[in-house]
């Protein structure tokens, strides 16, 4: 027989007797958002937890669970990958079959990732069944079993896999050991450990349960959340995060230095190099420079016009090398950033192309590149921040990570006005100030036929 919808959502009546209660409250609300606008996340704190929610009207709702665990806070290797992987497994109250049961009886989704900082538990659901998948979170955050069987039939097997998966992505292995080369400890800690690591040297259920204690602690986490009613999500966040532990002071956290320097990888996966600089911040600290966005938008490489390679600089200076690709991006962290140009392909092409992406850094900081070449660029800065807005998602982990490290929530309207003030002399300086200090740069591939930084023209 088919269990009820009530036998595992016992909440979701109480919820409806509160919508009613709530209707006038709900009525001022709404006059209030005709001031502001609508993707502006509003933040309190509910049992001890800060949380940010944003009104959206429509019949669904997100939350997500942001914690202060990824490898850059994490003791050893494999830690954060581990505490992803065990989310929504067995938990005091529940096993892992009948939490995947209810989920989808309830048509809901649930996901678990983890970036260099944090370890994110999202839940999407129907705007009713709000209380279970609160009770969910806290209950994941707080209860789960960390069973020595899960970790040695499921969890270590899936690492591996992971490791492999890693290990054949030229691109994502560059990434990883320009961070490495950057930030050397903290933010340089690899996203997944090498299959070089082994796992079993480090995890058991124990120390995973001891970290999980730190990491989802109150002082470590953050709720963020998408949906109808604030109200009601800081009410159900109060009812059920109250047992969630408020210690978590061990916690390292150790402030981000750029260092600069060289890696070389010999692989036969595939050939990338990253070129690499420090960059913006996330938006609110200060470390935020808006001009690296804007940088990053100018110099391009990805077309935004399908089946075409579109105009920006770095796509004018592949052209003629068809078997290369040429991306760049600004990754913003807590305290930091890494500006990052991604060169990848046929290990004789590389060379070229990336003599290629220096000079233009070169002629930026010279000042070579037209005001209406800035001013596009600026324009589709603007228009990222602003399209990113259009998913429900959006912001939930920089929200997260700015409420749980005291800095200002991640609001997309402002930065969208932070880039509209950015100026050419700006862009023109922060390029300047790239090269004259040191890089970051990782290669990984065929070795023989890949270029040395000096080869590029650049200081490590």
């Amino acid at each position: 027989m088919m269990l009820s919808r009530s036998t595992f959502s016992r909440n979701a009546p109480r919820a409806l007797q509160k919508q009613c209660s709530a209707a006038g409250a709900s009525s001022r609300r709404g006059m209030a958002s005709a001031a502001t606008p609508g993707l502006q996340y509003d933040v309190t704190e509910s049992a001890g937890v800060k949380l940010a929610h944003r009104e959206v009207a429509g019949p669904t709702g997100t939350l997500a669970l942001v914690a202060k665990a990824g490898p850059r806070y994490q003791p050893f290797p494999g830690f954060s990958d581990a505490l992803e992987q065990f989310a929504f497994k067995s938990t005091l109250k529940r096993s892992a079959l009948r939490i995947n049961r209810e989920v989808e009886l309830l048509g809901g989704e649930v996901s678990s990732t983890h970036s260099r900082e944090n370890v994110v538990l999202k839940a999407k659901f129907l705007s009713n069944d709000l209380p279970y998948f609160t009770e969910l979170l806290a209950e994941v955050a707080s209860q789960t079993k960390f069973a020595a069987h899960e970790l040695n039939e499921v969890i270590l097997k899936t690492l591996k896999y992971k490791q492999q998966a890693f290990a054949a992505n030229p691109e994502a292995v560059a990434l990883d050991a320009a961070h490495a080369v950057a930030f050397h400890r903290g933010l340089g800690e690899t996203i997944t450990p090498s299959t070089t690591v082994s796992f079993e040297k480090y995890l058991s259920s124990e120390a995973l349960a001891e970290y999980a204690q730190q990491a989802f602690a109150k002082s470590n986490i953050a709720l963020v959340g998408s949906g109808p009613n604030s109200a009601e999500v800081s009410k159900w966040v109060g009812d059920f995060f109250k047992g969630v532990s408020s210690t978590g002071s061990s916690i390292k956290n150790t402030a981000s230095k750029y260092y600069g320097g060289e890696q070389r990888i010999s692989s036969k996966a595939g050939n990338a190099v990253v070129i690499a600089f420090p960059g913006s911040g996330a938006f609110g600290t200060p470390a935020y420079k808006p001009e690296a966005s804007v940088l990053a938008a100018l110099l391009g490489g990805k077309s935004t016009i399908k089946w075409t390679p579109g105009f920006s600089l770095l796509a004018q200076a592949t052209q003629g090398f068809s078997q290369v690709r040429a991306s760049t991006q600004n990754l913003a962290y807590s305290d930091a950033g890494l500006f990052t140009i991604t060169v990848s392909g046929k290990a004789d092409q590389i060379s070229s192309v990336g003599k290629n992406a220096v000079d233009l850094l070169k002629k930026v900081a010279a000042g070579e590149v037209s005001g209406e070449e800035i001013k596009k660029a600026a324009a589709l800065a603007k228009f990222r921040a602003l399209e990113s807005a259009q998913s429900l998602e959006t912001g939930l982990e920089a929200t997260g990570s700015a409420l749980i490290n005291g800095s200002k929530p991640y609001q997309i309207g402002e930065v969208a006005q932070s880039i509209d003030a950015v100026t050419e002399a700006q862009v023109k300086d922060v390029a300047k100030s790239f090269l004259s200090g040191k890089a970051s740069v990782a290669t990984v591939g065929d070795l023989f036929q890949l270029p040395y930084s000096e080869d590029l023209g650049l200081t490590v």
